[in-house]
């Protein structure tokens, strides 16, 4: 059987490593430090960055995405990113290249924000819902709370014309929340949000979840009563919100692969560059034994291609049999990888299996309907793996 070569969509860069000047509880990539004990700070060099955009824009198709993370990545400062898209023009070679900037927004000034917007960036703001719930867990390294910082940054975004979505954790004190968090990030101006239910393991026993894990059961009530919330909004047939997960399970209803990579058949189709040019295969899994090499000395096409990249893609498809047996399986494909490592009580089950259960059984109904008028006013679909 042939296997169709991967081609080089897009890549996420760590331009200060795991280095963060907030110290958030439930962050899972502080400790990645450990991997890069030369230094008790963590830059990427304009050499590295040179070559990291080089290859991404050479090697590439016509369309390319940069995701710039952390740790938190404004601490390369301003004039960093400003060398990242004067690299960006410089190989480009009339390719449509796309930015996307995870941050806490704690650095964050005017002058950030007309380059933002200058450059069309797309900003994925890390803000939890209201000061009480963003609060509980995030907070900066002496114990100060960052809330109001955190808000401000996102007044300041808007008022800049800057693109913002939320990016907010689902934690076992937030999942409590969905209507308050909701609510609060429209008032705000976040009509664009993202989800991300938080599974860590315990650090002192690793047999299970850590405490701020959120329950299965708990997540699966929050997603019903988000899913409620977001349809309660539609405007006829359009939605006035987007509910990133909503938006990619629809993909999934009418016959379209998913932008989401937790709802593909496998994974490993992007790869992560950090500080220094180690090459990993997922943002959640830069660890040793997912080290795809150095661009320095190879090629992100091979490395993405490699044996290596390939047997991480196809982990995610090595499910368990109560996955392949499920009707659930085509929208759902298991879950993200890390979803089903995280909390080893699950014996590879996902952690958030109950979760999604839940949900597909409320919202299923109304996606069918959803995707039935899509595909009368669109085109035939075909269907996804």
């Amino acid at each position: 059987m042939q296997i169709t070569r991967k081609t080089l969509d897009s890549v996420l860069i760590k331009p200060a490593g795991p280095d963060c000047n907030l110290d958030c509880t439930y962050c899972f990539y502080l400790d990645r430090a450990s991997q890069f004990p030369g230094s008790k700070v963590h830059r990427m060099s304009e050499e590295i960055l040179e070559e990291t955009v080089k290859q991404v824009l050479q090697q590439g198709g016509r369309h390319v995405s940069f995701g710039w993370q952390g740790g938190e990545p404004t601490l390369a400062g301003l004039p960093f990113f400003q060398k990242a898209v004067e690299f960006q023009i410089k190989y480009g070679d009339g390719k449509s290249v796309g930015n996307g900037l995870q941050t806490n927004g704690i650095l964050l000034d005017k002058d950030w924000a007309k380059f933002l917007r200058q450059y069309s960036f797309l900003v994925g703001l890390s803000l939890d819902g209201p000061e009480h719930v963003h609060d509980h867990y995030r907070y900066f390294k002496g114990g100060q709370t960052s809330w109001k910082e955190v808000v401000d940054r996102a007044k300041l975004l808007l008022d800049a014309g800057v693109e913002v979505n939320a990016l907010t954790v689902v934690n076992d004190y937030s999942v409590q929340f969905p209507e308050e968090i909701y609510n609060f990030h429209k008032e705000l101006g976040l009509n664009y949000m993202q989800f991300i239910p938080c599974v860590e393991t315990d650090p002192t026993d690793p047999s299970k979840a850590a405490p701020f894990s959120v329950s299965a059961e708990a997540y699966g009530k929050f997603l019903v009563r988000l899913f409620d919330l977001w349809q309660a909004d539609f405007d006829g047939p359009v939605a006035t919100t987007s509910i990133r997960s909503f938006d990619s399970i629809m993909h999934k209803y009418v016959g379209l692969n998913a932008p989401d990579c937790t709802l593909l058949k496998t994974c490993g189709v992007y790869v992560v560059v950090e500080h220094n040019g180690d090459v990993y295969s997922c943002d959640f899994f830069v660890e040793p034994e997912w080290k795809l090499g150095n661009l320095m000395e190879g090629s992100l096409i091979e490395m993405l291609n490699s044996r290596l990249q390939t047997k991480f893609g196809e982990w995610k498809a090595d499910l368990p049999e109560k996955c392949l047996q499920c009707q659930w399986l085509r929208p759902c494909r298991g879950g993200c990888t890390k979803d089903r490592v995280r909390d080893p009580r699950d014996n590879n089950l996902n952690h958030f299996c109950q979760s999604y259960i839940t949900f597909f059984e409320h919202a299923d109904g109304r996606f069918t309907d959803m995707a039935r008028e899509w595909i009368r006013k669109n085109a035939t679909p075909v269907m996804p793996t």
